[in-house]
């Protein structure tokens, strides 16, 4: 397959899979819920941290944590006293647990506080051709407050070569300028070109068999790899092509 033709049959997947019935089947139906731009970007942040495993388990765990932030996540962050935080306890998504839940809390509390909100820590640390190491200074202001221990693994560091790819996710929702109305492309400050595709076992398997990726592991050096070969064939917007490396490998078997 020459690249062209390679960039035609990706475009016709992109367009196949990018419309309003992927929402449907995909943890990003639980920001979906939400109108307003924090309510959007907590909740998608939170959903996304928990999207690993099973998918309909993904999606009813994120549902129930926006439940029991009473359906009104920005408020919660912002307004919560140490006793609401209590009802989080019985949380568990996999290793992400109850306390997990409630450190997150309070460090999305901080980054409203002090940092001007995840938008603008994001932003402030944003390169030119990638956000990478943006991620890697977020996860060092999420931290900086008081917090366990444990609940640094939930997130990645993609400078000890992580392919991070629940927040790269979380940041392709964010940024993504998307007329399909899957993304929500509510962060105007970083431009979708310099987006990571979230690569995980699925995308990683169909990008090696269509030759968009030799690494073998799914890591940091794997993920340069694949961005490299995404932007050639979209500069702007090379992440739509997870729209089309997702739906080959979870619905189609590729």
């Amino acid at each position: 397959m020459t690249q062209t033709e390679l960039k035609d049959f990706l475009d016709e997947k992109v367009i196949q899979y990018n419309n309003p019935r992927f929402i449907e089947t995909d943890p990003i139906q639980v920001p979906h819920q939400f109108t307003k731009k924090e309510d959007i970007e907590i909740a998608g942040f939170l959903t996304a941290t928990i999207a690993w495993g099973n998918r309909k388990s993904i999606i009813n765990n994120a549902k129930r944590l926006m439940q029991l932030l009473d359906n009104a996540p920005f408020d919660f962050v912002m307004n919560h006293q140490d006793t609401d935080l209590e009802k989080l306890k019985p949380f568990v998504h996999r290793t992400f647990n109850g306390a997990d839940c409630m450190q997150f809390i309070k460090s999305l509390n901080h980054i409203y506080k002090k940092h001007h909100g995840l938008e603008a820590l994001f932003a402030k640390h944003a390169e030119n051709e990638s956000l990478q190491r943006s991620i890697s200074k977020f996860k060092a202001i999420f931290f900086e407050i008081d917090h366990l221990s444990r609940t640094q693994k939930h997130i990645s560091d993609p400078l000890k070569n992580s392919a991070a790819k629940r927040i790269n996710m979380f940041l392709r929702w964010m940024v993504r300028q998307d007329s399909a109305g899957v993304d929500f492309g509510i962060w105007k400050r970083m431009s979708p070109a310099v987006l990571s595709c979230p690569l995980d076992v699925h995308s990683g398997n169909v990008a090696r068999k269509l030759g968009l990726l030799k690494r073998k592991q799914n890591d940091a050096k794997a993920l340069l790899e694949l961005d490299t070969m995404l932007r050639k064939l979209d500069k702007q917007d090379p992440v739509k092509y997870d729209f089309a490396l997702f739906g080959l490998g979870v619905f189609e078997g590729f």
